[in-house]
């Protein structure tokens, strides 16, 4: 792929803040959707600001770790909330659980260093045989197509609690804010070719307030998409400093409380629902970082090496979850933003990082993420899906799929990606996309003695 901007190269200073502010609006929604739903599930009050600082600070973390060569964002991972709602369930009261979640933080961020350690005395090479491009290709294209659902189930729904807005009017704001998308990054020039998602996210969030505005005009429920609660919460108490300004609910402040409940039980509790899924999520990163190494056509693995993306990836998902309670993994919706807009310049990731920490203070910036309608994001969503899955299939248009071997390692993972095959264990889930890699992997082994067909 042929990049506008390559790792090292530097945007100028305007630019640059334009191209972070939409490398984060791309991460910014699924980042934000990992502590409401361990707040429904747990009726806890996790900040989501508070967790977009915690992805902020761990992908600096994680960009120190791999020596400013990998343009990834880290959010908060969604492989990880059974484990979370386990740390509060498990817990005798809030503050325990809270504290919960940093030691499982811990508990994950260790795995990833005991298998960074075994990978550096070991090397990579095996990784390679073990997961050839026939194997991960099919892989990274299961990430995205997993996620389809999400987009679309989200383009057919508005964002208003107790409403229910027309299927046809959020499909219509989803695929306007699509389309807005594409031609930006198809038609426009310079700059706007670079940032079609803040395009496509303003005209989607546009369209959508004519429609609420005539829904609430003639008080027709169908028409209402654009949720202007989180604005009115500003202002619920008169205009004071807490509407422009307010420090997140970070979760040390809770957990230092709970560290005289701590038991030897409680611990053993955490550690069996951290300690499997980050071996889970190792699979994925591996997938995720072959996938942005393709496209910014220099091996991660190699170099900076995947003991130093491992050991980033564990230690900023440790020190994201003592800030925000979500241990982070990387973003599958950063790569596809790099992707996309062909940006792949290091200081982009690390502005978006730093504004992720400076926004989570900003009370009106945090209120119009939570405003935008799920409709707009499941717009921007297709995109950004569909970036991942056809990066994975690009991976393996050089495979020879005319020889069974391979034809059978690549459809067994596309067969269990697509079909959502997925093992629970207890409270560990294997998810449907560590299964497909798993199946690839045996199958591939399988295979490999066998000789190349004529």
């Amino acid at each position: 792929m042929k990049l506008i901007y390559g790792v090292n190269d530097k945007p100028k200073f305007g630019q640059l803040i334009i191209f972070s502010l939409q490398q984060l609006l791309a991460i910014m929604t699924a980042t934000l959707v990992v502590p409401v739903v361990i707040n429904q599930a747990c009726n806890t009050n996790m900040s989501s600001a508070a967790a977009l600082f915690g992805a902020g600070i761990g992908t600096l973390v994680y960009i120190a770790f791999t020596q400013k060569k990998s343009p990834v964002f880290l959010g908060s991972s969604f492989a990880f909330i059974g484990s979370m709602i386990a740390a509060f369930a498990g817990g005798i009261s809030m503050s325990l659980g809270y504290l919960g979640l940093i030691i499982g933080a811990a508990f994950a961020g260790l795995v990833y260093v005991i298998i960074a350690i075994v990978v550096k005395l070991a090397g990579v090479k095996w990784i390679n045989k073990v997961m050839p491009v026939a194997v991960i290709g099919p892989t990274v294209a299961i990430i995205g197509l997993s996620l389809a659902g999400n987009a679309i189930g989200d383009m057919m729904k508005g964002s208003i609690p107790d409403v229910t807005a027309s299927p046809l009017i959020t499909v219509l704001c989803g695929l306007v804010t699509f389309i807005i998308t594409v031609l930006c990054s198809t038609y426009g020039k310079k700059t706007v070719k670079l940032i079609p998602f803040i395009f496509g996210i303003l005209g989607g969030y546009a369209f959508a307030g004519i429609f609420t505005i005539i829904g609430y005009c003639a008080d027709i429920d169908a028409l209402k998409v654009l949720n202007v609660a989180p604005f009115a919460a500003l202002v619920a108490d008169g205009v004071t400093l807490n509407t422009f300004l307010s420090v997140p609910d970070f979760t040390f402040f809770t957990a230092i409380k709970g560290i005289g409940e701590v038991n030897s039980a409680y611990i053993s509790t955490i550690a069996v629902a951290y300690i499997p899924v980050a071996f889970v999520v190792f699979a994925e990163h591996i997938a995720d970082h072959k996938n942005i190494s393709s496209i910014i056509e220099t091996d991660l693995l190699e170099n900076p090496g995947l003991h130093r993306t491992l050991m980033g990836d564990g230690i900023g998902s440790v020190v994201g979850a003592i800030f925000g309670g979500c241990p982070n993994t990387t973003y599958g919706e950063s790569v596809g933003c790099v992707a996309i807009t062909r940006n792949a310049s290091l200081l982009t990731i690390i502005g978006a990082a730093v504004l992720a920490m400076l926004i989570s203070f900003i009370s009106p910036f945090i209120a119009f993420v939570n405003s935008i309608p799920s409709c707009v994001m499941g717009g921007v969503c297709m995109a950004l899906y569909g970036f991942i899955a056809v990066s994975g299939l690009k991976m393996i248009q050089n495979v020879n799929l005319n020889h069974n071997k391979n034809l059978f390692v690549v459809s067994s993972i596309l067969i269990a990606g697509i079909g959502g095959l997925s093992l629970t264990f207890g409270k560990i889930t294997i998810t449907s996309i560590a299964c497909a890699l798993i199946i690839g992997i045996i199958v591939n082994l399988i295979v490999s003695k066998a000789a190349d067909e004529e």
